[in-house]
């Protein structure tokens, strides 16, 4: 897939990529990125510069934690896992992502008729 092909993440939406790549496991910056990748079979690429900025914020609101380990090719990184907190901000954001999700598509559907 190249670049074009690609799609930038909506606004809103890279905390809660973020929070469900790391329900499943905690993870480095460069593994949730490439998590995020390859869950949406190669459409979302998360810039470093976004992600990073994210992570930040997350862990000043509580919802991740970090610490710093060895990466699977011997590296010091910074790992994330999701607290308690952020288990229940992931709940929050799924709920309204469908809110937002199931808007959209009937926005999408509308006949002239329903105007």
């Amino acid at each position: 897939m190249t670049p074009t092909e690609r799609s930038d993440l909506l606004q809103g939406t890279l905390e809660l990529l973020v929070l469900k790549t790391l329900s499943l496991e905690p993870m480095h910056g460069w593994g949730i990125s490439q998590r995020i990748w390859r869950m949406s079979r190669e459409v979302l690429d998360v810039p470093q510069g976004s992600l990073y900025p994210a992570l930040l914020r997350m862990r000043r609101r509580g919802w991740i934690r970090s610490e710093w380990r060895t990466s699977e090719h011997n590296r010091r990184a910074r790992y994330y896992e999701l607290t308690p907190a952020g288990m229940k901000q992931l709940a929050e954001e799924r709920r309204s992502w469908s809110r937002a999700s199931t808007a959209v598509n009937q926005v999408l559907a509308a006949q002239a008729s329903v105007l």
